[in-house]
């Protein structure tokens, strides 16, 4: 059984292509092999700035012969029928055998499919795969027509077994498959032949190139920490640089070089952000201070000098590149010195969504959404309302045009330098988070609530103007603003009305004041709408002491709950995801939608956990079938009967002890079950519903509920609804499945 060697090599690839290339040849290729009758036993692909490497074991030396047996027409269908068959089969009459049938006699072919060698099939699935590869961008050059990530100059492709290699002859546009390639573009540059993977592997190694890209990342992290740890410092880790630098050389040499001294004083977070994004630099910091005083950089050839010419180059170029940084860090503090409101003045000429205004009208809205969350997270009003004015300020800074990743940390800097207060001053770095499922989120009161007020107003905007997520498009990432909102609420154990929150700031997209007046009147009754909801007495009452009502008022008056039901349910889909993630089922879930509150994301998971709790244990389960039960022969019942069984059971119609135990339970646990609802303590609740189980198996095991005497049947059917209504206090148990 022969092994397969491909390389395919080129002119650099570009590191972020070179992962992705790797494992689309490996799959192209196994697959188109597969599909054409030949089997492996291992396959692994690698990849280097200039080649990609396909390795393929216990590779079938042929695909096997094919029998296959295929029924025609009868002997005595029309002659052009039969025709027909044999051309479709490929073969002559002659050869046709004649099977007894249910039907009669029928011809049938037995069509014999030999089976081709493994050279043969490897030539024709490697030209598919080469001409058809999926790059996500490609290239023509000279005048062929093959497309390739970069130009394309020699291919390898060799079976080999214990007596050699052979070549398997094919060709692409004029390049010939062969045994040769060639090593480091300058430290082994004349071309060499081989004879398959371990002396392809091994003559590489000779030539200075490591064909694994996980071996170059180690490589190059072992060496960078040994100089750091050497000279008292540590490497900031950095995986997807690390990655990225690994695929920039075949020879990785490590070298660590200084920063200029005049360069210390940034925050090294400028230092890092400027390093990497410029230079593909890992930053090196002294632990002690936190200050990043060194770089690391990662050549891809050995000099005689020791990289001593390398190292004063990239410094040389570096120092130019953090003159710039130094240049915008200086004047930024100069601008924030003298208050930030110059960058908020600025940012009113930024739009934001040309249906949803300005950055600066979205500031505004934020500020007044983020000063009434505030007493709901603990934290001051007016700081709330001060950090969500400033928090994107640093958007009009140099630092964050030159490097918008740095959006927020610099707000926190320069809300420092402005004398703001500390919790403003990190409102601004942190409002942003999370960003993701795995980011930090916020806990410091302010930062929470600008936090929710930016996200929740991002997603009321896009609300508004029917702008949402469809299908797997989310341009404005709202699904992650969304799970922003339900993590922030979660980790902090929040207790908000989001609908009433959600149909204040839908209003506010709706309105916009004429006057300092108005918009003072504005502020109070959407303050009214985020506390008591929108059509709250509170609402009504201040509208009645109005004499001259501008004319949006109506549009508080007349406001449709569509729009914000449909984003609440937007947030439901989203935390039916993240719960679902923590193990919680999707039907204990619904289960805890359809009850009272389900805008309140704290209280519903607090429910939704203490019923999958419960459902885990086997009374739990017990129960949930028991009352299955009870409903389905009570709804049948009512149906037939065309009445509600809601009322009038009464123990003294009971005739048998079960049923008489039953009512007691049912009388002690409901309660029991009220109180701990009141309370808030689910689990409680939970528990005393899960110690009806026994009365209820008891009952249904002793008793026929439609009984002959009517008065003990409907008894009994108004004791079921006791059943379901006590169970239906904890949750919607008609939602669970099985």
């Amino acid at each position: 059984m022969p092994d397969l060697l491909i390389e395919l090599f080129s002119e650099e690839i570009p590191a972020r292509m070179q992962a992705r290339a790797a494992a689309d040849l490996k799959a192209r290729m196994t697959d188109g092999l597969v599909e054409a009758g030949l089997t492996y036993s291992g396959a692994a692909a690698f990849h280097t700035p200039r080649r990609l490497c396909l390795a393929v074991d216990g590779l079938l030396d042929k695909s096997p012969t094919l029998r296959e047996e295929r029924r025609g027409p009868r002997v005595d269908a029309p002659e052009k029928a039969i025709e027909g068959f044999l051309r479709g089969a490929g073969v002559a009459k002659e050869d046709l055998k004649v099977q007894d049938d249910k039907k009669g006699q029928v011809y049938v072919a037995v069509i014999e499919k030999p089976g081709r060698p493994a050279a043969e099939i490897v030539a024709e699935v490697l030209e598919s795969v080469i001409r058809n590869f999926p790059w996500l961008k490609s290239m023509r050059w000279g005048s062929g027509g093959l497309k390739w990530v970069r130009p394309l100059h020699s291919i390898i492709c060799i079976l080999s077994d214990e007596s050699g290699g052979e070549v398997v002859p094919f060709e692409v546009e004029g390049i010939r498959a062969g045994d040769r390639t060639s090593g480091h573009r300058f430290m082994a540059p004349k071309p060499f032949s081989v004879t398959g993977f371990e002396d392809y592997a091994a003559k590489l190694k000779r030539a200075f190139v490591v064909l694994d890209a996980s071996e170059r990342a180690d490589h190059i992290w072992q060496d960078a920490t040994n100089l750091a740890f050497a000279a008292g410092l540590e490497v900031v880790e950095d995986r997807g640089l690390l990655a990225e630098v690994a695929g920039l050389v075949e020879w990785p040499v490590v070298l660590m070089g200084e920063i200029g001294k005049d360069f210390l004083g940034l925050p090294p977070e400028v230092l890092q952000t400027s390093m990497k994004e410029h230079q593909k630099f890992f930053s090196v910091r002294n632990p002690k201070t936190g200050r990043i005083e060194r770089f690391i950089t990662v050549a891809n050839r050995e000099t005689a000098d020791n990289g001593a010419t390398i190292l004063a180059g990239n410094q040389k170029v570096l120092a130019a590149r953090l003159s710039d940084a130094k240049f915008f860090w200086e004047n930024d503090l100069r601008v924030a010195a003298q208050g930030m409101e110059s960058w908020t003045d600025q940012l009113s000429n930024v739009t934001f969504h040309n249906r949803l205004g300005s950055q600066a009208d979205r500031i505004d809205r934020i500020a007044q959404l983020a000063r009434e969350i505030a007493p709901h997270v603990g934290a001051d009003p007016a700081l709330a309302e001060q950090a969500a004015r400033v928090a994107k300020a640093d958007l009009s800074s140099e630092m964050v045009y030159e490097f918008p990743e740095l959006q927020g940390l610099m707000g926190r800097y320069y809300a420092e330098a402005a004398g703001l207060s500390a919790e403003v001053a990190a409102a601004c770095q942190e409002h942003y988070s999370p960003l993701g499922p795995s980011d930090s989120v916020p806990s410091a009161p302010v930062s929470v609530a600008v936090a929710l007020a930016d996200k929740l107003d991002t997603l009321t905007g896009f609300w508004a103007i029917d702008e949402k997520p469809t299908g797997s498009k989310d341009p404005y990432a709202l699904r992650r603003a969304a799970l922003g909102v339900i993590r922030l609420v979660l980790t902090n154990g929040l207790r908000l009305h989001l609908d009433r929150l959600v149909d204040a700031q839908l209003l506010r997209h709706q309105i916009t004041p004429s006057d300092d007046k108005e918009a003072a009147l504005l502020r109070e009754l959407l303050g009214e709408v985020a506390d008591h909801g929108v059509f709250g007495a509170a609402v009504r009452a201040v509208i009645d002491r109005i004499d001259d009502a501008p004319g949006w008022l109506s549009k508080i008056v007349e406001h449709k709950p569509d729009v914000s039901d449909d984003l609440l349910s937007f947030f439901h889909d989203r935390l039916k995801v993240h719960l679902r993630d923590e193990g919680l089922r999707h039907d204990v879930i619904d289960a805890c939608l359809a009850m009272p509150g389900s805008d309140d994301l704290a209280l519903l998971t607090r429910r939704a956990q203490a019923l999958g709790d419960v459902l885990k244990t086997e009374e739990g389960e017990n129960l949930v079938q028991g009352f299955k039960r009870a409903n389905n022969i009570l709804s049948q019942a009512e149906e037939k009967d065309g009445v509600s069984y809601e009322f009038g059971a009464d123990k003294k119609f009971a005739e048998h002890p079960s049923e008489e135990a039953l009512f007691d339970a049912l009388q002690a646990a409901r309660p029991e079950i009220d109180r701990a609802i009141e309370a808030e303590d689910f689990a409680a609740a939970m528990t005393a519903m899960a110690g009806l189980r026994g009365p209820i198996d008891a009952f249904f095991e002793a008793v026929q509920v439609n009984s002959d005497k009517e008065i003990v049947r409907r008894n009994r059917l108004n004791l079921l609804s006791t059943i379901r209504s006590t169970c239906l206090a904890v949750a919607d148990l008609t939602k669970l499945e099985g």
